[in-house]
């Protein structure tokens, strides 16, 4: 929806009220709620303020010390909100809702380089100067559970029931029960211009996946972002809930987010070679560059402690750092022909911020071009096994370290990006050091 078709749903009051959001850390959209006349007369042109602290807090909004960005010492002013009027949309199971993301500014007018959405333009910048674009498409999978937000909350999370009760990939039969949902699901999302290819029952009880139809990689991301939020509005209309956890039960599978990403110019895919029905030079380059520098990037797309706890063998989620064309046990998966051959990166998470992975990804596949590596051989077997190839890192802590010693990182997002993030990941470390768990009450309460 453009900016002149809002216009027009205000003065027929059809739209109301104009959410104007930006995606922090976690990924979540964070905002405001205006009456559609104001975001019009005053917001549209000039930009609305929030306080600069929602960037240097953790998940419960707790101000954390540390940020050079915003602390108490600078009294946590405000940035500006900047609406982009490419992103405007209707949101259908909200009556009477837009939403418009934003990007953030200081007052000075520069671009606040930590926010993710900054950090994603910075690597689009860089493809630009080279006259490359990038085609992406995220893939979602998360659980779905017959308990309401509330319920779970009062339960502590624990014991739910999971809306199927055996194992559904690829079922019709069994994800009809929950059909009701998935149908509003994939309609709302169209009609959100967040447009659906599929959906499909996933590997584990409850658990669904869903795919989207591929775009640049800002408007992927702002669509990705949407749909977790918009999947979980819906899901409370039906009094269920669903997860987007990394790893939400020791005893099932996790949930993930495979990125797909090509590069273009000119209207074709640089990937492929047509001449020679292959990839191309700059394709082995670019996955040269991912299968090098994923290590010391793996934050952006294991942000949370719970992120490393889906990398299990024969979990369908990677272990190992490796490449083959249609191989579900490596890291990155190399699939299609000709436009649509594109590099498939099996490590994310569903809780992963797109705008960070998507960047990440960028930034490694440059390198790879800028360095002309070259991806090797194609791996052939079971990556799970293969001692010999390099692994991922086995904690949030592990990658924190990593992304702070990446010369990579810092040349390619800046030394404020990369100590900002490192900090989040410690930050959270130290959460999660200080909690006493269920576990620990299990296994020491009576028997220490």
């Amino acid at each position: 929806m453009n900016v002149t078709e809002l216009k027009t749903k205000i003065a027929k009051k059809e739209i109301d009220t104009v959410i104007v959001a930006f995606p922090d850390v976690f990924g979540r959209l964070i905002g405001k709620r205006l009456t559609g006349h104001y975001f019009l007369d005053s917001v549209l042109k000039h930009g609305t303020h929030a306080c600069n602290y929602l960037l240097a807090v953790n998940i419960e909004m707790e101000p954390l010390e540390g940020f050079q960005f915003a602390n108490w010492e600078k009294g946590y002013g405000d940035f500006e909100l900047r609406p982009d009027p490419t992103t405007a949309r209707v949101l259908p199971w909200q009556p009477g809702a837009a939403l418009i993301i934003c990007d953030l500014f200081q007052h000075a007018g520069v671009r606040v380089e930590e926010a993710p959405r900054s950090v994603l333009r910075r690597q689009l910048d860089r493809l630009a100067e080279s006259n490359l674009t990038c085609m992406s498409a995220s893939e979602l999978e998360f659980f779905l559970f017959n308990q309401t937000y509330h319920s779970a909350f009062t339960q502590n999370y624990s014991d739910l029931t999971a809306s199927s009760d055996y194992r559904i990939d690829y079922h019709t039969m069994q994800p009809a029960r929950d059909e009701s949902i998935m149908r509003a699901l994939r309609n709302f999302m169209d009609a959100a211009d967040v447009p659906v290819e599929s959906s499909k029952g996933e590997w584990g009880r409850g658990q669904h996946e869903v795919n989207f139809i591929y775009n640049e990689p800002l408007q992927m991301a702002d669509r990705h972002v949407l749909f977790k939020q918009g999947t979980k509005e819906i899901a409370a209309q039906f009094d269920k809930s669903v997860t987007f956890m990394a790893k939400p039960d020791a005893a099932e599978v996790g949930s993930s987010c495979h990125i797909h990403m090509s590069l273009w110019q000119k209207g074709k895919n640089i990937f492929w070679d047509a001449k020679n029905s292959q990839g191309s030079k700059r394709f082995r380059q670019f996955l040269g560059g991912l299968l090098k520098y994923s290590p010391e990037l793996c934050y952006f797309f294991g942000p949370t402690i719970n992120a490393y706890k889906r990398f299990q063998p024969a979990s369908w989620a990677p272990t190992k750092m490796a490449w083959a064309f249609d191989n579900r046990t490596v890291g990155y998966r190399v699939v299609g022909d000709g436009n649509s051959f594109r590099v498939e990166n099996r490590m994310p998470g569903a809780d992963a911020n797109p705008y960070l992975g998507f960047a990440a990804m960028i930034a490694a596949g440059l390198a790879g071009m800028e360095e002309n590596l070259d991806c090797g051989p194609v791996f052939k077997g079971n990556a799970y096994t293969d001692s010999k190839l390099p692994a991922l890192p086995h904690s949030l802590g592990d990658a924190a370290t990593l992304l702070d010693k990446s010369k990579l990182a810092r040349r390619a997002f800046g030394d404020a990006v990369v100590e900002f993030y490192v900090h989040t990941a410690h930050c959270e470390l130290e959460a999660f050091n200080n909690a006493v768990t269920d576990w620990e009450r299990i296994r020491y309460f009576e028997r220490i």
